[in-house]
C-alpha cells in the first residue's frame, strides 16, 4: 500500500510513532527490579544534570537509574533503530523481502568474535584483546562482524559491481562458517564460558553502559544521515539498477557505500548487545503494509518503529519471569516469527506476486 509521499503527508505517522516511542521510553525506564515513579525519574535526571541538589537519601535510587536503567533504555532503543533501518536498507538494496541484517554475516561474525574472547581471552594470542578489559568483547565482536561482512562483499564483487545473487549465496556460506566456528568454541569451552556464549548469542541489554550508548548513538546518527541522503537512490533502485542508472543515479556506488554504512551500524550495535533476530526483518514489512514504500519515509519510520518495538520487547523481558530476565533474542524470535508469517500470508492472499520495494 503506497500513500502520497512527502514530509507533510507522513507527519501523522511520525507523530504517532514518536509519541508511542516516548511513552515506551518512560515505561521502560520505570519498570524492572527497581521501579521508579515519574517524579523520581525527573528528580534523578535533574540531579544527574546538576539542575537539582543531590541528597544521600537518593544515592541508591539515583545510582541505579542513572548508571543502570537509563543506559539500558537508551541502548535498547538505539539497537532497535539500527536493526530497523538496516532491515529496510538490506531489503531495498537486494530487492528481496526476506533479507535481514544478519544475511551478510554481520551477526554470526560478531558472535564468532565474542566467542573467541570468551574462550581464548586469556591465551597469548589474545593478550592484546585481554588488555581492553570490559571492551574486549565489543571490540573483537565488531572486528568479527566487519570482517565477515567485508568477506561476503568481496566474494560477491566482480569488476567493481556487486552481484546480488552471489552476495546472498556468499552470505549463506560465511554465516555457516562463522556458526561452525562458534559451535566449535562452545563445544570446547568450559561451562562458564559456554554459558557466556549462549547468553550473548541470545541478546541482552544487562551490560549496557554509557560508553556503549555513546558509541552506538554516534555511529547510528552518522549512518542515518547518510542513508537519508540516499533515500531517493533507493527509490530508483526499486526499478532495477539499469533503470536507476538511466535516471541519473550511480546505483553501483550507492550500493557499495550503503553496504559499508549498514555494516558499521549493525556491527556496532551487535557488538554491544549480542545477536537479536527478526527486528530488521519485520519492521520494514509492517511499515509498507500500513503506510508507504517510499524510502524517504521508510528510513526514518523504521528507526522509530524499530526503537519502539525493542523498548516493548525489553519491558517484556524484564517482567515475564521477574525478578529474573529473559534474553531479548528469545522474545523477538517468539514474536517476530509468527508476525512475519502472518505478513507473508496476508500478502499471498492479496495476490502480491512480487516485491515492490
Amino acid at each position: 500500500m503506497t500513500r502520497a509521499s512527502g514530509p507533510r503527508s507522513h507527519a501523522g505517522a511520525y507523530l504517532l510513532l514518536g509519541a508511542s516511542l516516548a511513552l515506551a521510553l518512560v515505561a521502560s525506564a520505570a519498570v524492572g527490579a527497581f521501579t521508579f515513579t515519574p517524579a523520581q525519574m525527573g528528580r534523578y535526571l535533574g540531579q544527574g544534570l546538576g539542575w537539582v541538589p543531590t541528597t544521600d537519601a537518593d544515592a541508591l535510587g539515583r545510582g541505579v537509574f542513572l548508571q543502570l536503567r537509563l543506559p539500558r533504555v537508551l541502548l535498547s532503543g538505539l539497537t532497535g533503530a539500527v536493526l530497523g533501518v538496516s532491515g529496510t536498507l538490506m531489503q531495498g538494496l537486494f530487492r528481496n523481502p526476506i533479507v535481514e541484517p544478519g544475511l551478510a554475516g554481520t551477526s554470526t561474525g560478531a558472535a564468532l568474535g565474542a566467542a573467541l574472547v570468551f574462550v581464548l581471552g586469556g591465551a597469548t594470542a589474545f593478550s592484546a584483546a585481554s588488555t581492553l578489559g570490559a571492551l574486549a568483547v565489543p571490540v573483537v565482536a565488531f572486528a568479527g562482524a566487519f570482517a565477515a561482512t567485508m568477506l561476503v562483499y568481496r566474494l560477491s564483487t566482480s569488476f567493481g559491481t556487486v552481484n546480488v545473487f552471489t552476495l546472498l549465496l556468499a552470505g549463506i556460506a560465511v554465516n555457516a562458517l562463522c556458526a561452525a566456528g562458534t559451535g566449535f568454541l562452545s563445544y570446547v569451552a568450559r561451562d562458564p564460558q559456554a554459558r557466556n556464549i549462549t547468553f550473548w548469542n541470545l541478546g541482552t541489554f544487562t551490560t549496557a553502559e554509557w560508553r556503549g550508548v555513546t558509541i552506538v548513538a554516534i555511529v547510528f546518527g552518522c549512518g542515518l544521515l547518510w542513508c537519508l541522503g540516499e533515500a531517493k537512490t533507493l527509490n530508483a533502485l526499486m526499478l532495477g539498477e539499469d533503470e536507476a542508472a538511466s535516471l541519473g543515479f550511480d546505483a553501483g556506488r550507492a550500493v557499495r557505500r550503503l553496504l559499508i554504512v549498514n555494516t558499521v551500524m549493525v556491527a556496532a550495535a551487535t557488538a554491544m548487545v549480542g545477536v537479536i533476530a527478526f527486528v530488521g526483518l519485520v519492521v520494514p514489512h509492517l511499515l509498507r503494509l500500513v503506510r508507504s514504500s517510499d524510502y524517504t519515509f521508510l528510513i526514518p519510520g523504521s528507526a522509530l518503529l524499530g526503537a519502539l518495538l525493542m523498548e516493548v520487547v525489553d519491558i517484556v523481558a524484564r517482567m515475564v519471569i521477574a525478578p529474573a530476565e529473559l534474553p531479548v533474542g528469545i522474545i523477538t524470535a517468539v514474536v517476530g516469527a509468527p508476525v512475519f508469517l502472518l505478513i507473508l500470508l496476508r500478502q499471498q492472499r492479496a495476490g502480491v506476486a512480487g516485491f515492490r520495494g
